[in-house]
């Protein structure tokens, strides 16, 4: 499910691309400086970045930022508390989310 997210995404962002090349260069553009390493590392990044995506309760978000903060370095017990973090913030709504955060790593384990 998770995966099939992620390529949705992939695939909009492509045909985006054509159709609107400016903003989406722009935008991915923007992507690299900001989730590239700096002041905080790229893992730390890609945390705080699922943390944000199960605030705003959004599933690309979640594939696209786990698989990221895996590939990063990120252990599950780390994605989880950062996962947490964002559930503390979020209440039961952002609970709901964690749920794709865990469906994420299973199918990225796979």
């Amino acid at each position: 499910m998770l995966k099939e997210r992620l390529k949705e995404f992939s695939e909009s962002l492509e045909e985006w691309g054509k159709t609107s090349p400016k903003q989406v260069k722009a935008f991915m553009d923007l992507v690299h400086v900001v989730e590239g390493p700096g002041a905080l590392d790229t893992k730390t990044k890609e945390l705080i970045s699922i943390a944000l995506s199960i605030a705003a309760h959004c599933e690309w978000c979640i594939a696209f930022h786990v698989k990221n903060a895996l590939d990063a370095g990120a252990t599950p017990e780390e994605i989880r508390e950062a996962s947490w973090v964002a559930v503390l913030m979020g209440g039961g709504p952002s609970l709901a989310y964690m749920q794709l955060v865990e469906k994420a790593l299973k199918e990225y384990k796979e």
